[in-house]
């Protein structure tokens, strides 16, 4: 394994950080593999942060635009997975509050559409089960999928 000058690292950091938005978790961790020290460390996270580089809340805003938009994904899950970076809490609910709901509505509804059309079998009741699971497992909240799904009628809605 070849070992970097904490300069090498800084430049091979910032290149890092510009090929999509990092956080600073992300970026520790390609340090560590790349031998820096702890003190080394924080001080390329420091400068990486002054030269806008890293920006934790504009890192938020685009994990949680990308993570729904591309891969479909429920508040739930995307707020698991920022918590999961050890990113600021304030932070993480500023990007959950932009989160247009009529948009992540109609996310939900492709999610369960989608996957509506892969089932087979006639029970009307182990088929909104199996929806329900399915936009559960993705990380949208039930009392959404309920409504979504209009569990009460017999008919799936959508």
């Amino acid at each position: 394994m070849k070992t970097y000058t904490q300069g090498e690292a800084l430049n091979k950091a910032a290149a890092y950080c510009t090929l999509c938005e990092r956080c600073i978790s992300e970026v520790t961790n390609k340090l560590q593999a790349w031998g820096m020290t702890t003190a080394q460390q924080k001080s390329i996270i420091e400068t990486l942060k002054d030269e806008g580089f890293i920006n934790e809340e504009r890192y938020c805003r685009a994990f949680v635009n990308d993570k729904l938009r591309f891969n479909r994904w429920g508040r739930i899950k995307i707020t698991a997975a920022l918590r999961e970076k050890q990113l600021p809490k304030e932070f993480i609910s500023e990007a959950m509050e932009s989160i247009d709901e009529e948009n992540y509505i109609e996310i939900l509804k492709e999610v369960i559409a989608i996957k509506h059309r892969e089932l087979k079998g006639k029970d009307d009741y182990a088929t909104k089960q199996k929806l329900m699971r399915h936009a559960v497992s993705r990380g949208f909240e039930p009392s959404i999928i309920m409504r979504t799904i209009n569990i009460s009628d017999n008919e799936v809605d959508f």
